[in-house]
């Protein structure tokens, strides 16, 4: 019996951060620390084994603070930038050269991994789950709020959320769930709510005095920000006295949000983009190489046996 078709996205970043803080410290016997890359790829065999996907995907950050989203928001993760330059602020030190081997171990193996210039993996995210749209079932697994933008029930897309239980015991996000934590029913609605309330983690503003249970009432009420906004110009009685004075106030900021919050869905991804999981091990050379330099055998071995081609 031909397996459940079942899309796998892989918000990279997220794990193998979440791995270097969460594995203690490891080295190879050249003292090169190895906890994140162990971690990640555990994370890997532990997804594949218990989701059973038959593709998937490792998205990468090949641009961390994309052009479009500091002009549309120059404050956008400011905050991460080394003082008085325009230079992200270093990875952990142990983690720097550890990506590196990650990406190796992923090419060896034959697991794909995709970034694309000028964009976040959430942009590659996004447009992956677009792209697949009707045609199988997709869970993006990442520790990020910012993509629960994408649940769609009807579209089977959810997202398991790392943030709290790992991956071993993620909160699965769908639309119940957002309504039930959030208050509001929808991905896009998700998205809406988040562009009002804002996010100091990622530098945005957000409307001053419109939290997130705020935010949330006002996309539940008007539908979307296009309607709230609509609702405001044509002189809703409903919004009234300092909510009406922050939301007009705010309408610059509101012009340009969406296209920070929002992630891209329509990016040219590569013609031979592979997605289906490996059938065999893509270098084994290479890899007996790798697990040799650096004493990861058993986490090579994990994954290699979830993909059942050990």
């Amino acid at each position: 019996m031909e397996p459940t078709p079942r899309l796998l996205l892989l918000d990279s970043a997220s794990l193998y951060f979440r791995a270097f803080f969460g594995v203690p410290d490891r080295r190879s016997r050249a003292d090169v620390p190895i906890n994140a890359v162990t971690g990640f790829l555990d994370m890997i065999a532990t997804l594949v084994d218990r989701e059973k996907p038959t593709d998937l995907v490792c998205c990468w950050d090949n641009d961390w603070r994309p052009a479009f989203r500091v002009e549309a928001i120059p404050s956008y993760k400011t905050h991460r930038l080394t003082e008085g330059s325009d230079v992200q602020e270093e990875s952990p030190e142990n983690l720097t050269p550890q990506v590196p081997i990650i990406r190796d171990v992923l090419a060896a193996i034959g697991l794909t991994r995709l970034g694309v210039d000028g964009y976040e993996a959430d942009d590659v995210i996004g447009t992956l789950v677009q792209t697949h749209l009707g045609r199988m079932p997709v869970d993006v697994v990442t520790g990020d709020r910012d993509l629960f933008q994408l649940v769609d029930d009807a579209q089977d897309v959810r997202v398991l959320y790392t943030a709290k239980g790992g991956v071993r015991e993620p909160d699965i996000i769908d639309q119940s769930f957002l309504q039930a934590k959030y208050g509001v029913a929808t991905g896009a609605g998700y998205a809406d709510m988040a562009a009002l309330r804002g996010d100091t983690s990622d530098g945005l503003p957000g409307v001053p005095g419109v939290g997130e249970k705020t935010a949330a009432q006002l996309i539940a009420r008007y539908g979307d920000l296009a309607g709230l906004r609509a609702a405001i110009d044509n002189g809703d009685p409903e919004i009234k006295g300092a909510r009406r004075a922050k939301l007009e106030a705010a309408s610059a900021y509101l012009d340009v949000a969406p296209r920070v919050v929002n992630v891209v869905r329509d990016m040219q991804l590569p013609a031979d983009l592979v997605t289906s999981l490996p059938k065999q091990i893509a270098d084994p050379e290479r890899l007996d190489e790798l697990v040799e330099e650096f004493g990861i055998g058993g986490s090579v071995g994990r994954v290699t046996k979830a993909l059942s081609i050990a």
